[in-house]
């Protein structure tokens, strides 16, 4: 009797487990644009002027012009060749994939403008809460990152470089791990 009420279990366990597994990966399937990308998903701009428009063509009036290459923008859906974004100041609207670039750059603490002096963003040596700074950041300053490993990012800015904690970033999800 014990042995059968433990391969019942056994047995629920694993049904259990094949079915996590199932509504995961519709889930990640579920969070898939068009292109076969994750949706959303964080890009920068490719040009030195990029239009947004209120919707997805040519057709559709300009909102707002973005004068920054390298700006960080989220993708927030697909039709056709435009992708809707997003920035960190909460602007939305569509612009042409071809103006759009697969770099990774983040905004440091974005939220944090405007809060008073004194309030930073440090730069560290090491990924690691204890390390030495390198820098400190004015929140909104633009920083390129070329990798988070879910907790920290490396990051360059003129002329330093460095790890920030990927919760004071606005360019990299919490948790989100990349090379």
């Amino acid at each position: 009797m014990r042995r059968t009420v433990m391969k019942s279990c056994l047995v629920l366990a694993v049904a259990f487990a094949v079915s996590a597994g199932t509504i995961e990966f519709a889930q990640a399937q579920a969070a898939k644009g068009p292109s076969g990308l994750p949706l959303p998903r964080f890009v920068t701009l490719k040009s030195k002027r990029v239009n947004l428009r209120i919707g997805p063509g040519t057709d559709y009036a300009v909102s707002w012009m973005y004068l920054k290459t390298g700006l960080p923008v989220e993708i927030i859906q697909e039709y056709d060749n435009w992708r809707r974004i997003r920035d960190a100041d909460g602007t939305e609207g569509w612009v042409n994939q071809s103006l759009l670039s697969g770099q990774r750059a983040a905004i440091a603490a974005p939220w944090m403008k405007g809060k008073g002096k004194g309030v930073y963003v440090n730069l560290r040596r090491e990924a690691q809460p204890s390390s030495s700074i390198v820098a400190k950041l004015e929140p909104g300053v633009m920083i390129t990152i070329g990798e988070c490993s879910g907790e920290w990012c490396f990051a360059k800015t003129d002329g330093a470089e460095g790890w920030v904690a990927q919760s004071e970033i606005w360019g990299a999800y919490p948790g989100e791990a990349f090379k």
